[in-house]
């Protein structure tokens, strides 16, 4: 038995669809990559999604962070655009020019002081993970595997326990109140059926959101890496695209241009359910151990 056949739970697997059961001649594994060095926040995809999937409207206040208006990914917000103000010392570091009205110089006061503004922008999705915790733990199999490798939730079949909010590493999927069910990006299931991209990959004008077969969509965000780092943005990174890292590699990931922490990301995601054997062998260890010690006490007491 091959290593990625054992290896269910964590670490590199090259073919998840494979390893959920679906015959070798299944579509190939499909995915976004978000190039945020291109996003001016126009908020295109999280309309589209919302369009598309027929989502609620989750609440249309300013959050007072930018021009943020939904703060971060629900049950009912699959896409949500991240607007990040940054002082930056272009003494110490590069400016990357995001095609923005101009906010630094002599337009700020006080600004030759204290460095120039930049505003980073972000779409964040569901990451599709390799090894998806949420899927792990769902008890009811309202959460799959698809033919083209994503994770895709079943609201028929959610039973509303919640195991699966927990166990996201990103916290991508949330309970909806009004309806108790868990929701969350599906990658547009029924249209990729349809051969169709997703919603939010066609409404983007400038092309950050990418979508295609996962392994063209990696060699392609390698090459945008470097074409930056030619360009003299030396803080360009990708997140997400090592089939190494603690999920086994996002089937939704990311160019980005400071720490994935700037953008509310998790520096060093890890699969939650990944010590779950090891916890069990000590578990039972536990069970044996006491069982060992009752016994002995009754057996001393009978003495």
């Amino acid at each position: 038995m091959t290593d990625d056949a054992l290896n269910r739970l964590s670490g590199p697997l090259a073919d998840p669809s494979r390893e959920a059961g679906y015959p070798a001649e299944h579509p190939p594994r499909v995915g976004f990559f978000t190039d945020t060095s291109v996003c001016i926040g126009c908020k295109a995809c999280e309309v589209a999604c919302k369009e598309w999937n027929l989502l609620p409207e989750d609440g249309l206040e300013l959050t007072g962070m930018s021009y943020d208006n939904t703060g971060e990914l629900g049950a009912s917000t699959w896409r949500h655009v991240a607007f990040v103000e940054q002082r930056i010392d272009p003494a110490s570091r590069a400016r990357v020019d995001l095609g923005m009205p101009g906010m630094g110089g002599s337009a700020v006061p006080g600004a030759e002081e204290s460095g120039e503004l930049r505003w980073l922008m972000s779409s964040d999705v569901c990451k599709h993970c390799t090894h998806a915790a949420c899927l792990d733990v769902c008890p009811t199999g309202a959460l799959f595997r698809s033919e083209h490798g994503t994770v895709v939730v079943q609201d028929e079949v959610c039973n509303g326990c919640g195991y699966c909010v927990p166990a996201c590493p990103y916290g991508v999927i949330d309970v909806r109140p009004s309806d108790g069910g868990a929701f969350k990006c599906t990658l547009c299931q029924d249209r990729l059926g349809d051969g169709l991209a997703p919603a939010c990959a066609t409404a983007c004008p400038t092309e950050s959101i990418q979508y295609g077969p996962l392994e063209e969509l990696r060699q392609r965000a390698q090459h945008r890496v470097e074409q930056l780092h030619e360009q003299g943005i030396s803080e360009a990174r990708l997140y997400g695209h090592e089939p190494d890292d603690g999920v086994g590699g996002d089937g939704a990931f990311f160019l980005l241009l400071d720490e994935p922490e700037v953008y509310g990301l998790p520096p060093d995601p890890v699969v939650t359910t990944r010590d779950l054997p090891r916890m069990a062998l000590c578990a039972a260890g536990a069970a044996v151990a006491a069982a060992a010690a009752v016994v002995g006490c009754f057996w001393g007491g009978g003495r």
